[in-house]
């Protein structure tokens, strides 16, 4: 028996895409599913029919094999039981015979209403609740005509919309003209793209183009075809997700760079670390993520530019057991390759272990690891937007780190989001006294006041040292900086850069 269209909603079986939809497929509809081929609509529409154990299913393709069909399900873990009936269609047999082509009634038209009685009897024999037609594009062919294929989609939805059936049709969008017929008829239209960058796996994504008496998340949504199925990343919208914590001081516990930062940093906001490659930047960022797993709290790291084997060893030698932190349930720590991921997924994979772990300090490393998954810089900014402020709002304190381009002097930064983030740490290399030193200032906080002055940092065993302000020296950020002082505060050698 199929179940009472009521108004209830169809799982597609693909969570993400159900969130898109608004919750599903509403009943007793037909829905155009469209997309070049390899995009995954075959895919997405096994998922459909196996979604719903108790609900029959059948899929009639006209221009897959049943044994294809099958195999495909089985690459994903999944088994075709009794619930669901695979129609193979074929021409019939009297079409076949050469003997009977010539006849004085045109054969298109012959096939087609053959088609038809074909679909309509295996459908009164099973009875299905989900259906799916794979695919629209062998339907358009057979009519030839615009107004017939029109007319015979319109009878196909009438008969299973009388019937209480949701329906999939499945487009590969081959005609030579897109014919635009099933997006004036169909209930919903879900549009499938792919697209190869220059370097890595290719992209996908998925839009709701139309979606009759129902909201829905508009836009693009990122998703991939893995082992398993479909998994679909709706577009984040940190609006959508607030909660109240109480804001105190994040401190790094280092008296010093507690000091710069004006007491610390603020919980629920973000802070970027600025410089060039090699001045520390990450460490600055495991300070704060050790310092929080002192004080009992859980952090987490996405590491985009560093083999995890070689920061667990550069980092112990600096004081930080990452592997003794992960062991005990403290710290998460995920590797990530920017060739085979999307920025729809990297907020997913950010999103879902921020809130399995609960954690409550955030480390991205680096930017330009994310900016290489993401080529497009604006859209880069609107995804980097909407992640900081959700995990602003989970009370989250985010701490981003950008490699400029350069060593002294005149640098270049290959993403500019120091206005998205609430605190600035500048990182420089200067020169002064025969060695190669580093300084750290505090360019920007939103959340309160903070040191104006410029200190030397060091970093040896014991992890980060800073000195006092360096006021006898002009030009420190240039690079070569001019002493104008009688004294030097500059760090002893056994806490000089590089000790």
């Amino acid at each position: 028996m199929n179940p009472e269209v009521d108004g209830t909603k169809a799982s597609t079986g693909i969570a993400g895409l159900d969130d898109i939809l608004g919750g599903g497929l509403s009943r007793g509809n037909a829905f155009l599913l469209e997309g070049s081929p390899g995009t995954g609509k075959t895919t997405i529409a096994l998922r459909f029919l196996l979604a719903q154990p108790g609900e029959p299913g059948l899929y009639i393709t006209l221009s897959e094999t049943e044994k294809e069909l099958r195999a495909g399900a089985h690459s994903h873990g999944w088994s075709l039981n009794d619930n669901v009936t695979v129609f193979e269609l074929v021409p019939p047999e009297s079409l076949l015979d050469a003997s009977q082509q010539q006849s004085l009634l045109y054969s298109a038209d012959l096939e087609l209403g053959e088609t038809t009685k074909q679909i309509f009897d295996v459908f009164e024999q099973t009875r299905p609740s989900r259906i799916v037609l794979d695919s629209l594009s062998e339907i358009r062919l057979l009519a030839q005509s615009s107004l017939r294929y029109r007319r015979q989609i319109l009878a196909f939805k009438h008969y299973f919309a009388r019937h209480g059936a949701t329906v999939l049709l499945l487009d590969d969008l081959t005609a030579e003209a897109q014919d635009k017929t099933v997006h004036s008829v169909a209930h919903g239209v879900i549009k499938l793209e792919e697209t190869a960058p220059g370097y890595g796996a290719e992209r996908r994504r998925v839009r709701i183009t139309k979606l009759r008496g129902q909201a829905y998340r508009g836009g693009y949504h990122d998703f991939t075809i893995r082992a398993g199925g479909v998994t679909v990343f709706p577009r984040l919208v940190a609006a959508e997700h607030r909660t109240d914590f109480p804001r105190t001081q994040i401190r790094s516990d280092i008296p010093e760079l507690d000091a710069l930062l004006g007491g610390g940093i603020q919980q629920g906001s973000s802070a970027l670390v600025l410089g060039p490659a090699g001045t520390g930047k990450s460490t600055f960022v495991l300070q704060f993520i050790a310092a929080a797993v002192r004080r009992g709290e859980r952090a987490a790291m996405f590491v985009f530019d560093e083999e995890l084997g070689l920061l667990f060893d550069r980092t112990r030698a600096m004081g930080f057991d990452l592997q003794a932190m992960r062991a005990e349930g403290m710290l998460h720590i995920e590797q990530l390759d920017a060739a085979e991921l999307s920025p729809g997924e990297f907020a997913y994979r950010v999103r879902d272990r921020v809130n399995r772990a609960h954690a409550t300090t955030v480390a991205i490393d680096s930017l330009n690891g994310y900016q290489a998954a993401m080529p497009e810089e604006r859209a880069l900014i609107l995804h980097i937007h909407e992640l900081l402020q959700y995990l602003n709002r989970q009370g989250a304190t985010t701490f981003l780190t950008v490699a400029q381009h350069g060593l002294v002097g005149d640098m270049k930064v290959p993403v500019d989001i120091t206005y998205l983030a609430d605190t600035v740490i500048l990182l420089r290399y200067f020169e002064a006294m025969g060695r190669v030193r580093r300084a750290v200032s505090i360019i920007k906080k939103r959340t309160g006041s903070h040191e104006e002055t410029i200190r030397e940092y060091g970093i040896g065993p014991h992890g980060l040292s800073l000195g006092q302000p360096l006021d006898r020296f002009q030009g420190i950020l240039r690079g070569i900086p001019d002493f104008v002082g009688d004294a030097a505060p500059l760090l002893p050698p056994d806490k000089a850069p590089n000790a």
